[in-house]
């Protein structure tokens, strides 16, 4: 088994090809993710984040390169065959959860995600059971609510379940679409705590696209930035523990726009 848990190598991806409005979303991308890496991505509208992770997804096939994942090659997979793999928190609350279910029926959907389901997937009385010690985690109440409707959950609360539902199954590859975005200052900071509790706790490889600096740099081993569908910058360790937003506003100012830097 290799330890690059992900790898993009010379991915290309065009719109519009050979007209006026041909957009070069990736340019002979290239990235190599380690196991329990946790990558941080930011750069401006427009640098190729959303299609970086809807290649990884597969709901984009690349014009050009491989993508690979865990040593398999699944360059040309769907995305309904990549999720078995891989699973996305988007940055809508109401995209990763059912709002006619109740909340123990979507843990049991997620439990049960890539696996042959027969007629009697139904929520078991251990099921319930352990849906009540994992939900007790997020600290919402929501143990005590497992009969009721995810539609009456607040943005905050479905955007947690969605979290806890993604690390049932343990995709081998996390993808967090600017996830906290859609929240308040005080529910997206208990949100992003969350997230990072699962990421180190069950060691998820994750790609997590912010339009937050502060985020970017706070969360994570690795920063990559995004310009024009290339890597202008990928920095870990120390050297990222280090970095202020200043320094990359007087490095990148330019390059990413204010609209990333506002927010932070």
């Amino acid at each position: 088994m290799s330890d690059q848990m992900l790898t993009l190598k010379n991915i290309t991806k065009v719109f519009n090809p050979g007209t006026q409005d041909e957009k070069r979303a990736l340019d002979d991308f290239s990235l190599e993710v380690a196991d329990g890496d946790f990558i941080t991505i930011i750069g401006s509208n427009g640098a190729g984040k959303t299609t970086l992770l809807n290649v990884i997804a597969g709901t984009e096939a690349p014009d050009e390169g491989q993508l690979m994942v865990d040593g398999r090659d699944v360059t040309t997979w769907p995305d309904f065959q990549m999720a078995q793999y891989v699973s996305r928190v988007f940055q809508s609350p109401t995209m990763g959860t059912a709002g006619d279910m109740t909340i123990e029926e979507n843990l049991c959907m997620a439990e049960l995600r890539g696996k042959k389901r027969g007629l009697k997937w139904g929520v078991t009385k251990k099921r319930r059971s352990d849906y009540r010690k994992i939900l007790k985690v997020l600290d919402l109440g929501l143990e005590d609510r497992l009969k009721q409707s995810v539609g009456l959950l607040s943005g905050g609360q479905r955007q947690s379940l969605t979290l806890l539902m993604t690390t049932l199954t343990l995709p081998k590859v996390l993808l967090l679409d600017e996830h906290t975005a859609a929240l308040d200052p005080r529910t997206a900071t208990k949100v992003m705590g969350l997230t990072d509790t699962m990421v180190r706790e069950n060691r998820l490889t994750t790609l997590m696209v912010t339009h937050n600096m502060n985020q970017a740099l706070k969360y994570g081993n690795r920063m990559v930035m995004l310009h024009q569908g290339r890597i202008q910058l990928d920095i870990q360790g120390e050297e990222k523990q280090n970095l202020t937003t200043t320094q990359i506003v007087a490095q990148f100012g330019q390059t990413l726009k204010d609209e990333t830097l506002l927010s932070g």
